[in-house]
């Protein structure tokens, strides 16, 4: 079992940064792959950024390739998404999300995702 918070998020101008954190607590988080996921309203979630366990691999929706960036801590249990360049349709609740693999799982369903944080809020005002 992994728990996972979130935290980072708020109201940012259209073109600025923020970063986001997730905490992790639960034996087997550094030995999971997570991601960042996000709901806008009126929409349903759509996957952001995934990482492998050993924080290798990123990947990246193209929405958001090149602007924003995600890296862990293994040490530390927490996980991150640096986001720059921020829009106003990056608005949404921001999840993070950990997985029983090493792995993310790009065929299944959210990647493959298990355990879910409540989300963070971020405003992109233009």
């Amino acid at each position: 079992q992994v728990q996972l918070v979130e935290s980072g998020g708020g109201l940012v101008q259209a073109g600025g940064s923020l970063r986001l954190s997730c905490a992790a607590s639960g034996r087997t988080f550094s030995t999971s792959a997570m991601a960042w996921f996000r709901q806008a309203p009126g929409k349903e979630r759509e996957f952001v950024a995934a990482i492998s366990w050993s924080g290798g691999s990123p990947y990246y929706a193209d929405s958001v390739n090149g602007r924003f960036s995600i890296w862990r801590d293994n040490s530390k249990n927490q996980g991150y998404l640096q986001m720059n360049r921020l829009k106003p349709e990056d608005t949404a609740i921001y999840y993070c999300a950990a997985s029983d693999s090493s792995s993310y799982l790009p065929g299944k369903e959210n990647y493959g995702m298990n355990y879910w944080g409540k989300g963070t809020l971020v405003t992109v005002s233009s």
